[in-house]
Parts: C-alpha cells; sequence; structure tokens
C-alpha cells in the first residue's frame, strides 16, 4: 500500500536528456520504478537510457501515450516552474520536483495553479519520495532503505537518508520516505502528509523532520494531538543557528518567536510527539515506541 507512489506507478522524467535527468532516471529504472518515458521539448521521437524509454515534447503527449501518472522533474531552475504546471495541466496525478533555486514569487504561482487541478505536488528544492521495494522517485540512495511500515516525512534531505539508516539498523523498515523540500513555498506539507500515513493501514509509525523556521511543524504537530493515533517521533534541525539567520534551506530562517527549535520543541511535545535531542537517536526511539 505505502502512500504515493508504488511498483504500479507510471513514472516520466521531465529533462530526462540532460546529464541529472539521465542520472537519476537510470537509478530510479535500476531500482525497480516504472519508469514509461521523458519529456524534453524540441526532442520528441527520440530515445533515452539507451534506447529503453521514449521521450515525448510534451507530458500531455506522454500521458496519453504512455499513460503516465507520475512526473519527477529535473529541469533547470529557470524553466521548472513552467515544468511543474505543465504536468499539472496534463493531469499528471503526482509532480514530483528536485530542482533548487525556484524564485519564490514564481512557486506562488506554481502553488496555485497546481491547487486548481487535481494534480499533487511535492518539493522543490528535495530528493522525493522511495517506496521501499516499490518505486523510487527522486534522488534518495534506494539501498539504504527496505520494506517495513514506519513513515518518514522530512524537510532536510540528508537527514532522511540518517533516520532512514538508523531504522534499519534497529530492523525497522520504511513503508514511504517523503522528503518534502526546504524552500519557503512547497506543494505538500507535513500536515498533509500525517494525514496520508494516519490512514495507511501499512503504516504503524512516523518520524517527523523538521527545521528552525515557519510553522508547518507546529501546524502539523496541532494536526496530530487531534487526529494521529500513530506514535510520531519529532526531530527539529538548526538548534544551534543564531536567530535571523538563514540555514542551508531558503525556508530555515527564524523570523519570529514560535520559529526557533526549542519553541518548536515544546509545542510538538505538549502535542504529544515524541521529541528527540539528537538525530542519532531516532531509530531508537521509534523502536521503543512500537515495542
Amino acid at each position: 500500500m505505502a502512500i504515493l507512489v508504488d511498483k504500479n506507478s507510471r513514472i516520466i522524467v521531465q529533462g530526462i536528456t540532460g546529464s541529472e535527468g539521465s542520472f537519476h532516471a537510470e537509478q530510479c529504472l535500476e531500482y525497480g520504478g516504472n519508469v514509461v518515458g521523458g519529456v524534453t521539448p524540441g526532442k520528441g521521437g527520440q530515445t533515452a537510457l539507451d534506447g529503453k524509454v521514449p521521450v515525448f515534447d510534451s507530458c500531455e503527449e506522454a500521458r496519453e501515450q504512455v499513460e503516465a501518472n507520475v512526473s519527477l522533474i529535473f529541469v533547470p531552475p529557470p524553466f521548472a516552474a513552467d515544468a511543474i504546471m505543465e504536468a499539472a495541466a496534463a493531469g499528471i496525478e503526482l509532480i514530483v520536483c528536485i530542482t533548487e533555486g525556484i524564485p519564490v514569487a514564481q512557486m506562488v504561482e506554481v502553488k496555485s495553479f497546481v491547487e486548481s487541478t487535481n494534480s499533487r505536488f511535492i518539493g522543490p528544492n528535495c530528493p522525493g519520495v522511495l517506496t521501499p521495494g516499490g518505486a523510487k522517485v527522486g534522488i534518495m540512495p534506494g539501498f539504504i532503505a527496505k520494506e517495513g511500515r514506519v513513515g518518514v516525512i522530512s524537510k532536510s534531505g540528508t537527514l532522511t537518508y540518517e533516520a532512514v539508516d538508523q531504522l534499519v539498523r534497529e530492523g525497522l523498515g520504511q513503508s514511504t520516505c517523503v522528503g518534502i523540500g526546504g524552500d519557503p513555498i512547497i506543494g505538500t506539507t507535513m500536515l498533509e502528509l500525517l494525514e496520508m500515513f494516519e490512514n495507511d493501514p501499512e503504516t504503524d509509525a512516523i518520524v517527523m523532520i523538521g527545521e528552525i523556521g515557519g510553522s508547518m511543524e507546529i501546524e502539523a504537530a496541532e494536526y496530530a494531538k487531534k487526529n494521529v493515533t500513530k506514535p510520531v517521533i519529532g526531530f527539529i534541525a538548526g538548534q544551534t543557528a543564531p536567530p535571523g539567520r538563514r540555514m542551508g534551506h531558503a525556508g530555515a530562517i527564524v523570523s519570529g518567536a514560535d520559529e526557533s527549535a526549542a519553541a518548536k520543541k515544546e509545542i510538538m511535545k505538549e502535542c504529544g510527539i515524541v521529541v528527540v535531542e539528537s538525530p542519532a537517536n531516532i531509530g531508537k526511539t521509534v523502536a521503543s515506541s512500537l515495542a
């Protein structure tokens, strides 16, 4: 079951003829994902990945000809916003954008447009989605994960991998891992993913890795308090960041009292989330919550 993607997902890669796009498309294919095509305007009719997949001029063509329902985007920042909206307009159900550096003003327009369609959007500036044993849509290293029943939601890419590795060391696999991205405006929030994992019969516990800046973790915690019955284990990155300093991600800047690591952790605890002080304790804490 998992959430978002599985072995039946029909994946296209926008920007498949570029070096990043072709490399990661090959990795997704090798992991067992069903990569059915790619999109590069002006290169329709060609093939990619040594002739394994067809290239189309548009998402609409890919949707019609190979019934694509997931798009993975490796398009340079100046063109990425249009690529996301093109996929949504074509009716692609899940859009995952890895691209970093899309201007915030463009993302405002993108978010508004995608919300007017039936598409779900993950990213931008994220590592994507991985359902172990099912499909890898993004740049997460598939070999570190294993099939299991813990859902992972993270703003941070590398901390996602750290959490996954620790879970595996504790003998715990993952249902789905979702890197939501660290930009100020992103397609899918922690709250929405908490709801999906709560409703997924194959997920028993949820790891939620947040960062300083913004209010997303607080909104998710308040939702969890009222609506989530499964154990939620949380961590907030950026505890040592000076106030007002942007740390790594464009969205990780503390601009209000509730946006510091200490404030977020306090609110999360009040909402019943088990908060770990160090990322080194994520795996053990999940294991004990399921014991």
